[in-house]
């Protein structure tokens, strides 16, 4: 007579003491991961997590080292406009939403609301007020006057900025590919075809006059 194999048998209790055996087991390895990138994070020296109050931060803006003492929690943004201070760069939607407080971060353009002071350590950071040499206006600043392409000005420097790193990179644009450089940036007074314009006359090119007549007929 054969035997047949025996099945276990795995009630309800067993089963939930092994879900939760497993469970536990998941949440370790989680914490064990997350452990990892936080002591990546810290780099070779594995220092721990810095605040919740505040720590020394250095910063290089416009070619000059400064020193700060900051929460970490504060934003490149803050830190500029309110401990630098450089009221250049504006505040506005603080949101990273309309490109109004565009600097330059190693010559590229970024949201200085959407980055934490102590993270741009050990970068270059470039703001409105470090691009005029010995009171002399750059090209694209001097072509925003010319082609009065600002009005409240609120976005005016955060254009100027998208605008210089743009042109550092493509010299001679088209209008799309302007159009498509400052699709960051939002101007809320309208006066998008005078950046344009600013943008075209900063890089060396003409600039046609384009005035629009419209006519009213008469009032009955």
């Amino acid at each position: 007579m054969s035997s047949k194999p025996s099945t276990p048998v795995v009630d309800r209790r067993t089963f939930l003491k092994g879900l939760g055996t497993s469970a536990v087991a998941v949440a370790t390895v989680q914490v064990g991961a997350m452990a990892d990138e936080i002591n990546k994070a810290a780099g070779p020296g594995g220092a721990s997590p810095q605040g919740p109050g505040a720590v020394p931060v250095t910063l290089t803006i416009n070619g000059e080292k400064k020193e700060f003492q900051l929460e970490p929690r504060v934003t490149l943004l803050d830190a500029l406009r309110n401990y630098g201070p450089l009221t250049g760069t504006k505040e506005v939607c603080d949101r990273g939403t309309c490109g109004a407080c565009t600097v330059l971060i190693d010559g590229k353009p970024a949201y200085a609301c959407m980055k934490l002071a102590i993270d741009a350590q050990g970068h270059e950071i470039s703001t409105v007020e470090g691009l005029a040499k010995d009171g002399k206006l750059t090209p694209v600043q001097q072509a925003f006057i010319d082609c009065d392409a600002l009005m409240c000005g609120f976005c005016t420097p955060g254009f100027v900025m998208a605008t210089t790193a743009f042109l550092a990179e493509n010299p001679k644009p088209t209008e799309g590919d302007i159009k498509r450089a400052c699709s960051g940036n939002l101007c809320r007074c309208g006066a998008y075809p005078h950046i344009i314009n600013a943008a075209l006359k900063a890089s060396g090119q003409s600039v046609a006059d384009k005035t629009t007549v419209i006519k009213y007929g008469r009032l009955a």
